[in-house]
């Protein structure tokens, strides 16, 4: 059974990010850690009343496609429906349409819940919420008024429609057309891997259709984007005749079961009225409005499903006696949590889920101060290390997700590869986060390309230079050994730095010589990256637990957790991030210079 992790994303919210950068910015002014812990507190519960019990009934039955249309898996429907009445579809979206205008960090948090709950669920208010955001931004003071009040309230869904079957993460090659006629267009096409392209939670879904306008030009500067509802919707927000666009199939997935990713058809007959989004031919630029915030979203889900994993994990290592560990004070068989390889995965897990989740939170604090900062100079530097932040939550979180749902297996034995214990689900569900919505490759194309190289390694080295100042200003304090361990963990992490650094530099000088010399390495750059920027997070979170050991009423068991973690990290993770530097800087000839036809 899932257990919401609260005190660790309490600590994250209250100690390491703290509210009074939020509360500088008007739009938070009223922001304070009581209301994060009122939300968090009710979230959780939710997760593990309603969504938790929906888990692995969802997996076994998972949902139906009819001619219909598609029917949600037993449940699940209810659920939504408790999930709108609850608040939750509106939690992040902006007052003007009715949203509670949350800070994105809580927002962060709030997901993470819903992810390691029941990630199948937790995928169709994602995607809705990037619809909204795109509407937001580039739709018409109509097109606002028609759709977002029932979007962010939840009565309706969104979606977003990409990939083709011809041309996967190629968008250029898109075909879907749009033919003009009167105040709309009449689209036709097929669009695949649509998540909740289709499902009976909701009476609308909204469809954000990429599409080519008759007589565009060709390639990614000819595609347009529009507003496609399932159900046509009237000038007074009625419903009124049923669309020509319907989903024709779901697939069948390793994972995911009860999410429907559909196929859908758009103009089987007369065409899918479709609505133009902002000016034409400037529709991928529109979505990666989208595609951005779900890069954050599905980022999260990595080390949200691995947490799932991880306390499973544990538990069972708790309860399953197997052998005689060879540790003093531990006589005859005992559980397997005391042989050595099993607390050495354990900690493996719940370091790293520790680390990411401290880069994903602060990540989207940044963001928040970008988007509300009254002053300028903050708002442009928190905006810059955010974007810099998004490609390395999404990568580094999802590739560990499946690295950490894999040991979870491991720590069950033979026991976790029968689906009867349920270890195996997270490492099924967990498996599509590195390839939705862009795989590591292009996550780590967009990090060498455009955060690293297209200002010069600026943003990067900003944030080196803030996470050596701020490692080099910790005083370890507390007892011998808790001091000893923030110091273990404040040597390594400043050493990965300096790693970091030097990667940097490299991949720029490579870029220069031609960007595929950077590209060629640009992964471990980024899974570099993440790991160092994690190990200083929890090594900051190592000596504030230290110093909080100190105080009356403390709770020692969870802040010496925190100090574990941190120095295991140190020890046995972040060397991992040498490992890379070196890769990084000799590792692209090796690649570029093998030829294709013995690879």
């Amino acid at each position: 059974m899932y257990r919401a992790p609260l005190k660790d994303l309490r600590f994250n919210m209250h100690e390491l990010i703290g509210e009074s950068a939020l509360q500088a910015c008007p739009a938070y002014a009223e922001f304070s850690l009581d209301l994060a812990d009122a939300v968090l507190e009710e979230a959780g519960k939710f997760a593990e009343t309603v969504l938790d019990p929906l888990y692995k009934s969802g997996d076994r039955e998972g949902a139906r496609w009819t001619p219909d249309g598609v029917i949600g898996a037993p449940g699940f429907k209810a659920a939504y429906q408790q999930f709108v009445d609850g608040g939750w579809a509106s939690l992040r979206a902006s007052p003007e349409h009715g949203g509670q205008g949350v800070p994105y960090v809580i927002g962060t948090a709030v997901e993470e819940l819903w992810a390691a709950s029941n990630l199948s669920f937790k995928l169709c208010p994602m995607l809705t919420q990037g619809a909204v955001e795109a509407i937001e931004q580039f739709g018409t003071d109509q097109q606002k008024h028609l759709y977002l009040i029932k979007m962010v309230s939840g009565e309706w869904t969104g979606t977003m429609n990409l990939t083709e079957p011809q041309a996967g993460s190629d968008l250029a090659a898109i075909r879907t057309r749009a033919q003009p006629e009167g105040d709309h267009y009449r689209l036709f096409g097929q669009k695949i891997f649509i998540t909740y392209g289709d499902h009976d939670f909701t009476p609308n879904t909204i469809h954000l259709v990429l599409a080519r306008i008759d007589g565009a030009p060709a390639g990614v500067k000819g595609i347009s984007m529009f507003i496609v509802p399932k159900v046509l919707v009237n000038a007074d927000g009625s419903l009124g005749a049923r669309n020509d666009v319907q989903s024709i199939s779901i697939e069948h997935k390793l994972g995911i079961h009860a999410s429907p990713t559909c196929v859908m058809a758009y103009g089987q007959a007369q065409g899918a009225i479709g609505y133009l989004v902002g000016e034409a031919n400037r529709g991928l630029e529109y979505m990666f409005v989208m595609m951005n915030a779900a890069r954050l979203s599905v980022g999260l889900e990595g080390y949200a499903v691995a947490d799932r994993a991880y306390q499973q994990a544990a538990d069972w290592a708790r309860s399953r006696v197997q052998g005689k560990p060879p540790v003093p004070g531990v006589n005859g068989p005992a559980p397997i949590i005391h042989h050595p390889d099993v607390k050495r995965l354990l900690l493996t897990m719940k370091s790293q889920i520790e680390a990411l989740r401290a880069v994903a939170l602060y990540a989207s604090f940044q963001l928040d101060l970008g988007s509300r900062h009254p002053d300028a100079a903050t708002k442009a530097a928190a905006q810059a290390r955010g974007d810099l932040l998004i490609p390395v939550v999404k990568a580094c979180s999802t590739e560990a997700g499946i690295e950490l749902a894999s040991i979870g297996v491991q720590v069950h034995g033979g026991m976790g590869f029968v689906e009867e214990t349920g270890a195996a689900q997270p490492y099924r569900d967990v498996r599509i986060t590195t390839i939705y919505e862009g795989t590591t490759a292009i996550q780590s194309n967009d990090f060498v390309g455009r955060k690293l190289a297209r200002d010069r390694g600026v943003a990067m080295i900003s944030l080196i230079t803030d996470m050596r100042s701020e490692l080099a200003a910790i005083v370890p304090t507390g007892a011998a050994d808790v001091a000893a361990a923030v110091t273990e963990s404040k040597m390594a992490t400043l050493e990965a730095v300096d790693a970091l650094e030097a990667a940097v530099s490299s991949v720029l000088a490579g870029y220069a010589q031609g960007p595929e010399r950077a590209l060629a390495v640009s992964v471990p750059a980024l899974r570099l990256a993440g790991y160092v920027i994690g190990g200083w997070l929890l090594t900051k979170s190592a000596a504030i637990a230290a110093r909080k050991l100190g105080e009356s009423g403390a709770d020692v068991d969870f802040l010496r957790g925190k100090l574990a973690s941190a120095r295991f990290y140190a020890g046995h993770v972040l060397p991992q991030a040498y490992a890379l530097a070196r890769v990084v800087s000799a590792g692209a000839a090796s690649v570029l210079e093998a030829d294709a036809a013995v690879v």
